[in-house]
């Protein structure tokens, strides 16, 4: 079944003299719209039926999945310290913007590097030990770990290449 809106058939000055607009607390003959979701002002004088208007649905676009799993307190040990290959943690905060920019960045970097790197991300809000034992005073901070051991940082919003040129430091021999 299609739903049907309907919409006041007027021209701006006709509408402004349309008792929907006109209606007041203080004349209760005045007929009242009828508001409801989807959007639909009804008014039987001046309406008019569409067919084939569909209601609108919300759809979030925003939600993504990242290529560089979390890493938390609990899986630290395995997952980087004792890691045989060279492993890339972003420390990140929810709320920081700069934050977002970096994910997608170390995003790319994990399909690029995939079976020469392991990225993981931590969220330094909810990881505040690990956090605290590497000296993270702000965020986004990027570390890159070698045999469980840091080798290189990078702090702050940086383009793609200052990321490539440290992992490319840590990757040699």
């Amino acid at each position: 079944m299609a739903a049907s809106s309907t919409f006041p058939l007027r021209s701006s000055r006709a509408a402004l003299q349309n008792p929907i607009f006109l209606h007041s607390r203080l004349n209760p003959t005045t007929p009242t719209p009828v508001l409801s979701f989807p959007l639909r002002l009804r008014h039987s004088k001046w309406s008019v039926k569409l067919p084939n208007a569909s209601p609108r649905t919300f759809k979030i676009f925003s939600v993504r999945e990242s290529k560089a799993p979390p890493v938390t307190t609990d899986s630290w040990e395995k997952s980087v310290i004792n890691s045989e290959t060279p492993v890339l943690v972003e420390f990140y905060a929810s709320w920081c913007g700069p934050c977002r920019m970096v994910h997608r960045v170390i995003d790319e970097i994990a399909v690029e590097y995939a079976g020469k790197l392991k990225c993981f991300v931590l969220n330094a809000d909810v990881d505040l030990q690990i956090a605290e034992d590497y000296d993270i005073k702000a965020v986004p901070v990027v570390l890159l770990f070698k045999n469980g051991k840091k080798c290189d940082t990078v702090v702050g919003t940086m383009p793609k290449d200052f990321y490539v040129a440290a992992i490319e430091r840590v990757l040699k021999p």
